[in-house]
């Protein structure tokens, strides 16, 4: 007999979009938020390969076209899009939270920001890292550059290796990122939490992997010299010093090479030519 209780889907993927281009510019179609988003969703396509995927597409004050660029790459049964009225960056984070913890389709969950474009075929790589590392509690496709020469990533780090790529522990990542369903579940308020006016990805992260929260030489020194680290750490105890003090310590971990990029200029995941990538892309 059939497993009932199976999933339907490898992957649940909640991918939120704003139709304005982010203050940070992207290195292509910076004046053109359509284009890019279209662009990146169809990369993310392209880099899933072969994995069942149900996907919710999260539309904050899109204009109708936006809708499209969804229903031309799933079919109705594997999508569903949710419009909001423009309510921002921080509430359509806690909704994409809400969904994926809420959803009953697949135990792995991701998600998305759209302004990433990815690698082809290459994303069932992050899936299959996470399946086959208990500790990998979360995982994202990036291989940040200012790991390698910020002072804030100076920190001892695991590497593995699964199927010819090297896979990093990190301090933090951005708002895409992937995880089981029950990690987020279990940790779900440390990114459901009302952070005031912000949505502060850094002190999210540092909550969860403890990492730097426990310097009081680097917050002195940061106050001065970077405040938006000494800030972040200020922002993690605030709102998450029950995770710090009392909850478990998680780990991120990246890849290297790059799976996807984020699509701001200068901070391009190193080691790929990310131009000759887009225009294979078209």
């Amino acid at each position: 007999m059939p497993d009932t209780n199976r999933p339907q889907y490898d992957l649940a993927v909640a991918y939120r979009v704003y139709p304005k281009v982010s203050s940070h510019p992207p290195p292509v179609f910076a004046d053109d938020k359509l284009k890019l988003a279209g662009f990146c969703l169809k990369s993310f396509k392209a880099s899933l390969g072969d994995l069942r995927v149900k996907v919710w597409g999260l539309l904050d004050n899109c204009p109708p076209a936006y809708e499209e660029l969804f229903t031309r790459l799933w079919s109705p049964q594997d999508l569903t899009l949710v419009r909001f009225p423009g309510v921002g960056d921080a509430a359509t984070f806690r909704e994409q939270t809400r969904i994926l913890m809420d959803q009953t389709d697949a135990e792995i969950v991701y998600l998305a920001e759209d302004d990433y474009f990815y690698l082809p075929g290459q994303f069932p790589l992050a899936v299959d890292f996470l399946k086959q590392n208990a500790d990998a509690h979360f995982v994202s496709p990036y291989d940040h550059p200012d790991i390698y020469t910020t002072e804030l990533h100076r920190l001892p780090r695991e590497t593995r290796t699964v199927a010819g790529r090297n896979w990093n522990s990190c301090c933090s990542t951005t708002h895409t990122f992937m995880t089981r369903r029950d990690t987020l579940r279990e940790c779900g308020w440390v990114f459901l939490a009302q952070y005031g006016r912000v949505s502060p990805d850094l002190a999210k992260w540092m909550a969860l992997t403890k990492r730097r929260v426990f310097n009081p030489v680097a917050l002195a020194k940061w106050s001065v010299t970077c405040r938006f680290w000494a800030g972040s750490i200020l922002l993690a105890w605030y709102y998450c010093w029950r995770q710090i003090l009392f909850g478990r310590k998680y780990k991120l971990w990246i890849p290297q090479p790059s799976i996807a990029t984020h699509l701001v200029i200068g901070m391009e995941a190193p080691g790929i030519d990310w131009p000759a990538e887009f225009r294979k892309s078209g």
